[in-house]
């Protein structure tokens, strides 16, 4: 078993290309999720801090000769470096991960460790084939010359569960679009930020374009509204999203939102059940990084022709997981990020049972694992859509399993949620799941699968958020059009 070889105690904050004293003595303690003891700790950026990096931000941005007026390839070749960077302390941003929210190491070294960098190499891939300047005749004479422009200085908040990937869906595109950032981590997962950091430092980022600032929900709060940031990228909670958008609506401050998810998993009568053949697919669509990730088909609609079947399927794949240390190899379902959410999972679990869903199997804590915030991955069946652990998300290994009598009431079982963020139809019949999944009022969904491409469009509908990220888009979600008449 792996374990991580020192604490990591961060002294400084990154601000304006350098390591900066900060302004106050608080700090943010982290703890291990899988041990539940002391792994580290750094500077909680308080309001002057937030000041500082914005301001540097903005001095990176007005530079007439600075970072947005560079050649698309110019910051291609800077973004290119950056990635080489993360790539050389790639096993170590991903060791931080596992150890800070329980992401079992083997996920991490891929996600975490892998997936942002490709990310940003993507974004500077399509740099080199940007095209910002259109000039077209015009309907009276003359010509409309259209400019992309960069947009400002980016507020961008990722979330404790996936730290690394979700940052880099905000800042990469950002920052191939011309525009500065200053980034909040999650107060559960920072030690890796300091990579991060290390790496845009390593690779020659211009003072002032990529600052990080972490905190807690105030510092987030205050950096939304500050009013030398031009846009809000935030990934997280809806209840929190819908504060970032009443106060960005106010400000007429263009946000993206990535937000929280009930999605459905729809297992149609023709679905092939061969746990050999769909194992590996199926957990990665409903109990990826131990259910603490936001597109999740946590809702199970099953047939009643098949709802025992599906029951025992789902029961055999949960038999399967390895639950243990984060760090160890062999884990397939780590803990919960901290003992606060153990207990909100725990509630919920709960719940389930005070409302008569039949307890297929988990619903405790695992012997032997009295040191970390460990939940049993467990399956309800004989699950209401009314319920509440079918309603709300849970954010943790918890899956409720719903019955259906054809696809037409699958289909509004699915799309009677608040949320529209993920889902996913299993059938052997490719043509019926399309049909399906068009039905889906959601933002992305899979068919025999459900993996996200960063090629392609990622966001919600409904509850699940504003706008979207990855694709070739999401560079345009970081700038103006500017129209010139001649």
């Amino acid at each position: 078993m792996t374990r991580a070889a020192e604490a990591v105690h961060v002294s400084s904050l990154f601000i304006d290309g350098t390591w900066a004293t900060p302004s106050t003595t608080d700090r943010i303690e982290v703890l291990s999720a899988s041990a539940g003891a002391p792994i580290g700790s750094v500077p909680h950026a308080g309001r002057a801090d937030v000041d500082a990096a914005v301001a540097a931000a903005r001095r990176a941005f007005d530079d007439p000769t600075g970072w947005r007026t560079w050649e698309p390839a110019e910051r291609a070749d800077a973004l290119d470096r950056l990635a080489a960077e993360m790539t050389a302390r790639a096993e170590q941003t991903a060791a931080r991960v596992s150890e800070q929210n329980g992401m079992p190491i083997s996920t991490a070294g891929q996600l975490e460790g892998g997936f942002p960098i490709a990310t940003v190499s993507y974004y500077a891939a399509l740099l080199r084939e940007s095209i910002t300047e259109e000039t077209n005749p015009h309907m009276l004479g003359g010509t409309s010359t259209t400019r992309k422009e960069p947009i400002g200085v980016v507020a961008a908040i990722a979330p404790w569960n996936f730290p690394q990937c979700l940052a880099a869906f905000k800042y990469a595109p950002a920052l191939a679009a011309g525009c500065t950032v200053v980034l909040k981590p999650s107060p559960e997962t920072v030690l890796d930020s300091e990579l991060l950091a290390q790496a845009a430092e390593a690779a020659g980022l211009p003072a002032g374009v990529l600052n990080i600032v972490p905190g807690g929900r105030d510092t987030g709060a205050y950096l939304v509204q500050h009013p030398d940031v031009n846009k809000v990228a935030f990934t997280g909670s809806t209840g929190a999203g819908r504060a970032i958008a009443e106060v960005c609506g106010r400000l007429l401050r263009p946000v993206t939102l990535e937000l929280g998810g009930k999605s459905a998993a729809i297992v149609l009568d023709d679905a092939d059940l061969d746990l050999t053949v769909i194992g590996e697919k199926l957990f990665g669509a409903t109990m990826l990084n131990n259910g603490q990730t936001c597109f999740l088909g946590t809702r199970i609609l099953a047939p009643r022709s098949r709802y025992d079947e599906v029951v025992g399927a789902f029961e055999a794949l949960v038999g399967t997981l390895v639950v243990g240390d984060a760090l160890d190899p062999a884990t397939t379902l780590g803990p919960m990020v901290s003992a606060q959410h153990r207990d909100r999972v725990e509630g919920y679990i709960a719940s389930g049972k005070q409302q008569g869903a039949r307890l297929v199997t988990g619903g405790g804590r695992p012997a032997g694992l009295d040191n970390g915030w460990f939940v049993e991955p467990t399956v309800f069946a004989d699950v209401d859509n009314s319920f509440t652990i079918a309603r709300e998300e849970i954010f943790g290994p918890v899956l409720s399993i719903i019955p259906f009598d054809d696809d037409a009431d699958a289909i509004r079982i699915a799309n009677d949620s608040p949320y529209g963020l993920g889902g996913s139809v299993w059938t052997t019949d490719e043509d019926r799941g399309m049909n399906v999944a068009r039905q889906i009022q959601t933002g992305t969904i899979g068919v025999n699968t459900y993996l996200i491409d960063m090629f392609a469009p990622f966001g919600g509908v409904k509850d699940s958020g504003l706008g979207r990220e990855l694709g070739p888009n999401a560079i345009s979600t970081y700038q103006n059009i500017k129209t010139i008449f001649r």
